[in-house]
């Protein structure tokens, strides 16, 4: 069917915008316009104003602006076509006579929907009748009312390969089929679809029966599918239909909200406590076209699965679907159920203000994205905090948007910067570790944090390490530090386990001091010397509190993950520049604080007494 601009532009002129917008929006003359709160986004003061002589709307709060047909398509959720031919029938304008074909088709279609709509009804006799007692035991069991069952139209398919077509014996079967309400098997007779279940309508965006969902009523009954959906039809393409899409959509233009679930017995139990605003895929991830369906109603859909394993598979495949899709103001934010637990379970046993402080904590899609792949899989090595950030990028290399792909790709890297290279200052001149007491005594009877000294010269050691290989040399003299603090406090060895095991290869005195702990033994100056024997250091600076030993340990374990991360960066200059550089001048900074760090701790080290440290 070709609509020409003419054509649009008549139909239009003899629609009366505000009549449009006033059957869902309360409307307020004001002189030649008329205004509201915009149905839109939450407000408290108009900023929507309706103009019938230019024939648009606009909100000054969120842009939102259109005509007739817009709003239509907008605010109800219907397709273009869908949105011209109602208006049209209001406007009593008749629309352009479609190709041969194409009348041929919708005349198809016509036929399929009186074949849905009669199906509907009968499956809903079905459940009233004496055949649908044990369904109507499962709706019970379910805490469904009379008034849930009605209004979303439950029915019962009862048992019998040919029950459906003695029901619907006024249709030939050919439409029968093509409805997907029989199935052809070759050399057999066709057969009723959907027999002893429990029957669902699903509806297309104006309201109209298009396809059925079966929940089987047997638990133990394992030769058949749990839920059976109707296949796709002239009518139904399940990766273009969102089930409860025809009630949601108006209830989130007064929300500003749309929750997707993961199945329509979920968006069930939720509509009947009062959470009308929700919708649901029907047996498959989350498509790309639904997605762009659901942006059409609010510009960050919720997403809420189940919060089993295969809930928040569900919920990532989604989140890969729609990083290529993003665009400004347009994403998706993820809500995690309990484990075990989905959306019915939770109305049920916790009630609705449950869900309602759920959906108040939603996550951002980029945060989502980097909870799933910092918890995805063990993060102990060097490598496999690598393999994070290349599961990171290669996430951040599916966006199209070009803006967006910079802005996740530098927060996505500044997460991962602050979980592989922690920071331990509170400020640019201080680095000290969290953990500690700041008011355990220091050198000199001092209490408090340990304050540095302004920066004076460079650090001495810096060329002679330099003059002997570099930060090999460097890491040599850490290691120094660190066990003549060790020696110096024994019982601070159990706190630093973990961080020493990954220096541990530095240095075989690390190992001794690790295998010590784990057999049992002695934590005393006296044991610590005797391991090491004649490793004890014996011209090492020694930290002169346990924070400082905690700094230094850190130093140790970061430097060599700060070098390798600063040789990356230096190495996909080719590949990604813009990338590169900001990563390279942000870990240059970092290795500039880090070396400050160490030359004012050497600037301000007193070197132990010897009846002090036993060394």
């Amino acid at each position: 069917m070709s609509l020409s601009p003419q054509w649009l532009d008549e139909l239009r002129t003899r629609i009366t915008l505000s009549s449009v917008v006033g059957r869902t929006t309360r409307l307020t003359k004001a002189g030649r316009e008329w205004k509201a709160c915009c149905p839109f986004h939450n407000e408290k003061s108009p900023s929507f104003t309706v103009n019938d002589e230019k024939g648009f709307y606009h909100c000054f709060g969120c842009g939102a602006h259109g005509d007739a047909i817009r709003w239509m398509t907008d605010q109800r959720g219907l397709t273009f076509m869908d949105a011209v031919k109602e208006l049209a029938a209001e406007a009593n304008m008749e629309m352009p006579a479609p190709d041969p074909r194409a009348a041929r088709q919708a005349e198809e279609r016509a036929g399929l929907h009186d074949v849905m709509a009669a199906a509907q009804q009968w499956f809903v006799e079905q459940l009233a009748s004496d055949k649908g007692a044990r369904a109507r035991a499962y709706l019970a069991r379910r805490g469904l009312d009379a008034h849930t069952i009605a209004r979303f139209g439950f029915g019962y398919a009862p048992e019998g390969r040919q029950a459906l077509k003695g029901g619907l014996k006024q249709f030939p079967e050919e439409l029968l089929i093509e409805g997907g309400l029989r199935i052809v098997v070759e050399g057999k007779d066709p057969y009723d679809r959907f027999r002893g279940r429990m029957m669902l309508p699903i509806h297309d965006a104006r309201g109209r029966v298009i396809a059925f969902g079966g929940r089987i009523l047997e638990a133990g009954k394992t030769d058949a599918p749990k839920y059976l959906n109707s296949p796709d039809t002239p009518l139904f393409d399940k990766g273009r239909t969102l089930y409860n899409l025809h009630r949601a959509g108006p209830i989130s233009r007064q929300s500003g909200r749309m929750l997707v679930v993961e199945g329509y017995m979920d968006a069930v139990a939720l509509s009947a406590a009062g959470i009308g605003d929700c919708v649901a895929p029907l047996g498959t991830a989350l498509t790309e076209t639904q997605i762009e369906m659901l942006w059409r109603m609010v510009e960050v859909p919720v997403l809420c699965f189940d919060g089993d394993a295969a809930g928040q598979r569900a919920a990532m495949r989604a989140v890969a679907r729609a990083l290529p899709l993003l665009r400004p103001a347009h994403s998706l934010s993820i809500v995690r159920l309990p484990p075990g637990m989905d959306p019915d379970d939770l109305v049920r046993q916790q009630g609705v203000a449950a869900m309602e402080r759920l959906l108040g904590e939603a996550k951002g899609l980029l945060d989502t994205l980097w909870e799933h792949e910092r918890e995805a899989l063990p993060l102990v090595t060097p490598e496999d905090k690598a393999g994070l950030k290349a599961r990171l990028m290669a996430h951040v290399e599916t966006i199209a948007d070009q803006d967006i792909k910079a802005l996740y790709r530098r927060d996505l890297l500044e997460k991962y910067s602050a979980f592989a290279f922690p920071r331990r200052d509170e400020g640019p001149a201080q680095w000290r570790p969290p953990s500690r007491p700041a008011s355990r005594p220091q050198a000199g009877g001092r209490r408090g944090p340990w304050q540095p000294l302004p920066p004076a010269h460079p650090l001495p050691e810096t060329a002679a390490h330099a003059a002997r290989g570099g930060p090999n040399a460097l890491q040599a003299q850490l290691a120094e530090r660190v066990i003549a603090g060790l020696c110096r406090w024994p019982g601070e060895l159990p706190t630093h386990a973990e961080a020493l095991s990954r220096a541990a290869g530095q240095d075989a005195r690390l190992g001794s001091l690790l295998d010590h702990l784990e057999s049992g033994g002695a934590l005393e100056t006296g044991a610590i010397a005797a391991i090491l024997g004649a490793d004890v250091p014996t011209t090492a600076a020694c930290p002169a509190t346990a924070e400082q030993l905690a700094e230094v340990v850190a130093m140790l374990v970061e430097r060599p993950i700060l070098e390798a991360a600063l040789q990356a960066a230096t190495a996909r200059f080719d590949s990604d520049p813009d990338g590169a550089f900001a990563e390279q001048q942000r870990l240059l900074k970092r290795k500039l604080e880090f070396d400050t760090r160490l030359r004012q701790m050497a600037e301000a080290e007193q070197p132990p007494a010897q009846a002090e440290t036993g060394i």
